[in-house]
């Protein structure tokens, strides 16, 4: 996998995130903008969806998840500063449970720079894979 590659698609995908959410619905170019959304997220799920499906598993593996694993874009963060992140954010990537960890809340989170799945627990973040 094409690390590069890769995390310009992610930047891609969160800068397009980042516009459509700084429009008003009523906006005349927001039906424009989430359809440019929509074929990034399109393109991406192509293009890396095998790959990452892949390194899903292995990070679901990793931390005894039984939970299914979704389409990469499910994952993706919503934004690139991590802003969400750090304010606990219930919308970041994907709600999982762990046999490693029962009874805590925990979500895996795809994010660039460089690209890496994150175990967000709590107040507390894990990478637990990283592109190379």
């Amino acid at each position: 996998m094409n690390a590069k590659a890769l995390n310009e698609s992610i930047v891609a995908i969160l800068e397009k995130k980042q516009e459509l959410r700084a429009l008003d619905y009523n906006d005349a170019r927001y039906d424009d903008i989430e359809e440019e959304l929509h074929d990034l997220e399109d393109d991406f799920n192509e293009e890396y969806g095998d790959e990452l499906e892949d390194v899903l598993e292995d990070v679901h593996g990793k931390i005894k998840s039984d939970a299914d694993i979704l389409l990469p874009t499910a994952y993706l963060a919503s934004s690139l500063d991590g802003k969400e992140l750090e304010e606990g954010d219930d919308n970041e990537g994907v709600w999982v449970e762990s046999d490693s960890f029962p009874g805590v809340e925990m979500r895996l989170v795809l994010v660039a720079n460089p690209p890496r799945v994150l175990l967000v627990l709590a107040d507390q973040e894990r990478v637990l894979w990283t592109a190379e």
